[in-house]
């Protein structure tokens, strides 16, 4: 029996829960001051932006593959273990293009995405009208890319179902329990160690001599209820567009975001409010229907951001195989989770 603790339970804890659970030889507890997905995992939009990503070779684009094609099997196979409905999006992403927009660049992407078994379309302008008739193309729209194999799922409830169906499996979890304590009695009492506690991940591992620097960057973002139904009713992707994302919910919502904001000289960061209205007035710029939208909610998230170094952090501690990070995702960590929990089974196993 290998007793492994993890700290941390947004999505990124929790999927690994959930992933070491299924081996009986593992015995797992997970640790988290707060309920889970209750940091940067409740304040995602969940847009899980993975074929249509320029990444093409190497890890960047082997953890997006691995994600993607587990999602399709995890999503139902979650919903039929705990009888929890998680909102998936299976109508892709749709990514407008603006003028200056390297349009030879997509063609190769497509090309390379084919070679590799996946699908990507370039759109004219009038097909995006025919489509998506509830956007405003102007003139300086020259064209779409389609991503039908790309996702969006409410992060939120995939944690929720991701914890639920561990703790089905035998895992155990501490909540309401300070990184610091979870931190002691881990190193005291388990064979393996596994911080993925997002930005909190810097602190603990300051506190076992390794500190591995995050970061964050924060994000913003709202809930929008619309009086009409937008679009068709049979074709509803994400629609992006120079990093807006509007996303579906369903019920005539959506939610709009995000902004992208640091730290001015390593400082607390206040959201902007007037980025927030930017991102906003870029979404009725392409949506002009959402003017007449009614505000639901508006929320923001610290994402955790590696400094100096690639995002994520998945590796064993230097001169402690005991002690495993999986942080620093920054805006990819509902996408890249489930890749993210293979790789730290692989590494226990192996």
């Amino acid at each position: 029996m290998i007793r492994v603790a993890i700290i941390g339970c947004g999505i990124i804890g929790a999927s690994i829960a959930f992933e070491l659970s299924q081996f009986p030889e593992l015995k797992v507890t997970v640790f988290d001051k707060q309920p889970p997905a209750q940091g940067s995992t409740g304040a995602a939009l969940g847009v899980l932006m993975g074929v249509i990503s320029h990444k093409t070779k190497g890890r960047n684009w082997q953890l997006r593959e691995t994600s993607l094609q587990r999602y399709e099997t995890l999503i139902p196979e979650l919903e039929a273990v705990t009888g929890r409905k998680i909102p998936f999006n299976k109508q892709g992403i749709l990514m407008l293009c603006s003028e200056g927009e390297d349009l030879s660049k997509w063609e190769k992407l497509i090309a390379t995405r084919r070679s590799q078994g996946w699908q990507l379309e370039l759109w004219d302008v009038e097909r995006v009208r025919d489509r998506c008739p509830h956007l405003y193309l102007n003139d300086k729209i020259i064209a779409a890319i389609y991503s039908p194999q790309d996702r969006q799922v409410d992060p939120t409830a995939l944690t929720l179902a991701l914890v639920d169906a561990a703790e089905r499996n035998g895992a155990i979890f501490e909540f309401g329990v300070p990184v610091e304590a979870a931190e002691i009695a881990a190193s005291l009492e388990f064979d393996r160690l596994i911080v993925a506690a997002g930005l909190g991940s810097a602190a603990v591992t300051a506190s076992l001599n390794q500190l591995v620097d995050i970061r964050p960057v924060l994000g913003q973002a709202l809930h929008l209820r619309s009086p009409h139904p937008l679009g068709k009713p049979d074709f509803r992707p994400v629609i992006t567009c120079d990093d807006v994302h509007i996303v579906p919910l369903g019920n005539q919502e959506f939610w709009v975001g995000a902004t992208v904001e640091f730290s001015e000289n390593g400082g607390e960061i206040q959201a902007n409010a007037d980025m927030l209205e930017q991102v906003m007035a870029r979404a009725i710029a392409l949506c002009p229907a959402l003017a007449f939208a009614s505000i639901i909610r508006k929320w923001s998230g610290l994402r955790p951001r590696p400094e100096g170094r690639p995002a994520p952090i998945i590796e064993t501690l230097p001169g402690n195989n005991r002690l495993l990070i999986a942080s620093g995702h920054y805006r990819n960590g509902v996408l890249l989770a489930p890749a993210t929990a293979r790789s730290i089974r692989e590494m226990i196993l192996q």
